[in-house]
């Protein structure tokens, strides 16, 4: 996603150069040097003292459920989303919970990635050769027990609106699971999972649950067309089914929790999300420090809540917290939704930080 925004941003700043005064430079100039990238991809588990320091002892499975489906519309590349993966897996793992993979077809899920997205969970994940070689076997669906696991968590990824939600493994997973008081989790796109889940009784399980996931704002601002490509919208289809849809800011942290259904919004609601999954199960989650994204996403929320000076005075205190390119994206999709003041504030932001940093 992204990848996609900033291709965007290039061109729509090239289009109002004149408004930025030469702004295609001016925003490249706030980008992060390569070298901060360099250090992140040679992030190692090893290397996370989260992950690797006080785990408790071992307190079950949870299962992670990632998509099969590698092609959507005109044979355009998707999978699962491999931040939302990474991030709740560590935070699954630190917590003494032991976690599997499974998928619908078995083997190799395909993945989706946005390297400038990523962070150093995000790469010690994906440089951990046990971990990728466990993923790379994810179980068939088919072959799943409910009763081995205390917990599942549906990735999110835009493979999964394909096919998550006539999957009859899938069905048959969280009905059981949910029947039986353990936790069902979903994020982004994952809620996909739980549209056709029909309870013993007859009700649909989504019947007036709070539930959060992908909105069509999200949606239809980084594809335009998503109601062609999609069977159907994520948001619309949850209160078809009688959901109570909790919707947050676009592209912000939002986590809604209805007894043991825990549903995260998008990307940056996950690790809010998995922590919630570890408290309902009945334990108190392990201290975390917060990782740039997450400061990034909450001096965001501020600005939306308090307003540019507050944003400000948050980020002066302790700037090295915050990732600058989130901002940027964050910037850019205010422009693309033509709200120019509130992009403008967003980029200064931005240029605060740099200037920060650079200090």
């Amino acid at each position: 996603m992204l990848k996609k925004t900033l291709i965007s941003m290039i061109v729509l700043v090239t289009v109002g150069a004149a408004l930025f005064h030469g702004g295609k430079s001016w925003l490249k100039s706030l980008l992060p040097d390569k070298a901060h990238f360099q250090v992140l991809k040679q992030s190692q588990t090893q290397d996370l003292p989260y992950v690797m320091e006080n785990i408790p002892e071992s307190r079950g499975k949870i299962l992670a459920v990632l998509t099969s489906t590698d092609k959507m519309g005109d044979d355009k590349d998707t999978g699962y989303e491999h931040t939302e993966l990474a991030r709740a897996y560590y935070v699954f793992v630190a917590n003494g919970f032991e976690v599997e993979f499974a998928s619908p077809l078995g083997g190799e899920p395909p993945r989706v990635l946005d390297g400038e997205d990523m962070g150093a969970y995000d790469y010690a994940f994906l440089n951990d050769a046990s971990i990728q070689k466990r993923l790379s076997q994810s179980i068939p669906l088919a072959d799943i027990d409910p009763e081995h696991y205390e917990a599942v968590y549906y990735v999110g990824g835009k493979g999964t609106m394909f096919d998550f939600p006539d999957n009859p493994d899938i069905q048959r997973i969280t009905k059981q699971m949910y029947q039986d008081g353990k936790v069902v989790s979903a994020v982004c796109h994952g809620p996909a999972a739980l549209v056709n889940v029909k309870l013993d009784n007859g009700d649909w399980l989504l019947t007036d649950k709070s539930v959060s996931g992908f909105t069509n704002e999200e949606e239809l601002i980084i594809i335009p067309d998503a109601k062609e490509i999609f069977p159907f919208l994520l948001e619309d289809k949850l209160v078809e089914q009688g959901a109570n849809f909790k919707p947050g800011k676009t592209y912000l942290e939002k986590v809604s929790q209805d007894g043991k259904l825990i549903t995260g919004q998008n990307p940056w609601s996950v690790w809010k999300m998995a922590e919630m999954v570890v408290k309902e199960l009945g334990y108190t989650p392990k201290v975390r420090s917060k990782t740039p994204e997450e400061y990034s996403i909450a001096l965001l929320q501020t600005y939306e809540e308090q307003g540019l000076q507050a944003a400000q005075q948050a980020l002066m205190k302790n700037p090295e917290s915050y990732q600058q390119i989130l901002l940027l994206m964050h910037g850019m999709l205010a422009l693309m939704q033509f709200e120019l003041g509130k992009s403008i504030d967003i980029f200064s932001l931005a240029h605060t930080l740099k200037a920060e940093l650079q200090a």
